[in-house]
């Protein structure tokens, strides 16, 4: 239940990263994107000094993963977010945002009930090729068929072999990718 919850999350994050970058005046969602990382940052400072705040302390127990820095990788997507919101048009943005946010969750719900083959940092073929379907078929609402297959799949390799946090990673490349094809 706690990974469900906690990948139900990161989805939201996504279509709502999304949301802002593509129905927001320009000013608002930077004012946005800039206060919710500083908001992370607090957190994050927070907790790094030892208190549990009564208020935040159960939410981030339901939210984080155990053994892990918290508020982490909401700061690393919010960071991520904003550098392609600040560089890219918002539709290569949102797109953009929305591929970490669907993959993400698809192929990490999938593989831990149906994974077998673990590749790298216990990550499976079979949730990436999962989260490749789910976030191409979603991602032609935005792109043609081919743009949304070849997006998918680096972001699902991406996810999958990359050792740097894939909320930050993810976005940026599919930036890149985007703007070189589009």
């Amino acid at each position: 239940m706690h990974e469900i919850l906690r990948q139900a999350v990161h989805l939201l994050f996504g279509i709502a990263a999304a949301a802002v970058i593509l129905f927001l005046k320009r000013q608002i969602a930077l004012y946005l994107f800039v206060l919710t990382l500083f908001a992370g940052f607090v957190i994050l400072d927070v907790f790094s000094r030892g208190y549990s705040p009564p208020l935040l302390a159960p939410i981030m127990d339901e939210l984080e993963r155990r053994k892990t820095v918290p508020a982490k990788g909401g700061l690393a997507f919010v960071m991520s977010a904003l550098v392609c919101f600040v560089f890219f048009p918002p539709d290569i943005a949102a797109v953009a945002v929305l591929a970490l946010g669907v993959h993400d969750s698809a192929s990490t719900l999938f593989g831990v009930r149906y994974g077998r083959t673990r590749v790298y940092n216990n990550k499976s073929l079979e949730g990436t090729a999962f989260g490749i379907i789910v976030t191409a078929a979603l991602l032609l609402v935005f792109l043609t068929p081919v743009l949304a297959a070849v997006t998918a799949a680096v972001t699902g390799i991406v996810e999958l072999l990359s050792p740097i946090d894939d909320n930050l990673i993810i976005p940026i490349t599919v930036c890149l990718l985007l703007a070189l094809l589009l």
